[in-house]
């Protein structure tokens, strides 16, 4: 198979540790065979910090232990986006900051980050509109404020991921991929994640309806899946911290297969595109949360990920889509060996 049909495997690093300790999340992520994770949570031995907290002395304490275990950053996974849109009580506990100071302080430290870790990904979210609203109220606000954003991650040489996600402006793929359009910048892409529609009532050709629609401004995708959800959810807000049905991506009710297979007809033109902008390929982030998940994060464990991992890696093979976990001969490069 073409170098080019081939994706990067990585994971949300803290899903994989019970404690979050960063030994924990890279003797689990190593030991299952990827080579890179995202930052999101992690405790460097002064407590658990997202990563937007992190100190210059933890920052270098990391950088050690990637070198030891192996790892590369494959994206920031900040929270950046996943505050109020406007300053008005809705009965959430989401805070709001006024946004020129936001600009100035959060996504600044999210781009010193990247550079800090040495990549040029930044995951981020939509902005909430008041909870009982209609995102599409709050459309062209949030198209302005991410376009400040993607600039601002654009003048670094950094690429912003916007995710989809439930109760955001950019809850289904439709709307994300409006945003887009509006946005129209080269430091924008869209991260698809198919349970975070499943978990809003839709059905599995409503999710590929909208993996369609998001196509043109795919950047990289979250694995996760989650089993049937009435429909009746639907429009309704959801109570992320009560969801406790994902799954592995070869068990529930996203369609994995279909969506990995039509994947695979983008990867040459998307890994170019990609490529252009400084990132290493397309990247197929692992955020099972199999031990349940929340608003700002999820747990899986060391065996619940390695389980997602193994789930994904049979929905890639059906999909004729190559990927690399480590072998004997990675190990043999590490201690500056070959097989010959």
């Amino acid at each position: 198979m073409a170098p080019a049909s081939r994706i990067l495997l990585s994971a949300l690093a803290d899903e994989s540790a019970f404690g979050l300790t960063a030994v924990e999340q890279f003797t689990a992520l190593s030991a299952i065979g990827l080579e890179y994770y995202s930052l999101r949570n992690v405790d460097v031995g002064k407590g658990i910090k997202n990563v937007m907290k992190l100190t210059l002395p933890e920052i270098q304490r990391l950088r050690h232990l990637e070198d030891q275990y192996g790892l590369n950053v494959a994206s920031i996974a900040s929270p950046i986006g996943k505050i109020k849109l406007v300053d008005v009580e809705d009965r959430t506990k989401n805070r709001f900051v006024p946004f020129k100071k936001y600009l100035t302080t959060e996504v600044a430290t999210a781009c010193k980050l990247a550079h800090a870790f040495e990549t040029k990904l930044i995951r981020g979210f939509s902005f909430y509109h008041p909870r009982g609203t209609a995102p599409e109220e709050y459309l062209e606000q949030a198209v302005d404020r991410i376009g400040q954003i993607a600039e601002a991650c654009h003048r670094s040489d950094l690429t912003f991921g916007l995710e989809v996600e439930a109760n955001l402006v950019g809850q289904t793929g439709e709307l994300l991929a409006e945003i887009y359009r509006r946005v129209n910048h080269p430091g924008l892409v869209l991260v698809f994640d198919a349970a975070n529609l499943i978990v809003q009532g839709f059905s599995t050709a409503e999710v590929y309806r909208q993996w369609e629609a998001m196509k043109p401004g795919l950047g990289w995708v979250h694995i996760k899946d989650y089993a049937k959800v009435s429909a009746t959810e639907r429009g309704r807000h959801v109570n992320e911290d009560a969801l406790a049905n994902f799954v592995p991506a070869d068990q529930g009710a996203a369609g994995h297969q279909k969506i990995l297979a039509d994947l695979r007809t983008m990867l040459p033109s998307l890994s170019k595109r990609l490529e252009r902008r400084g990132i290493p390929g397309v990247f197929l982030d692992l955020e099972p949360h199999v031990r349940g998940g929340g608003q700002f994060g999820g747990t899986s464990g060391p065996d619940g990920m390695g389980i997602a991992l193994r789930g994904l890696c049979r929905v890639l093979d059906k999909a004729q889509i190559s990927y690399h976990l480590r072998d004997f001969d990675d190990l043999l490069a590490a201690r500056g060996l070959t097989t010959g």
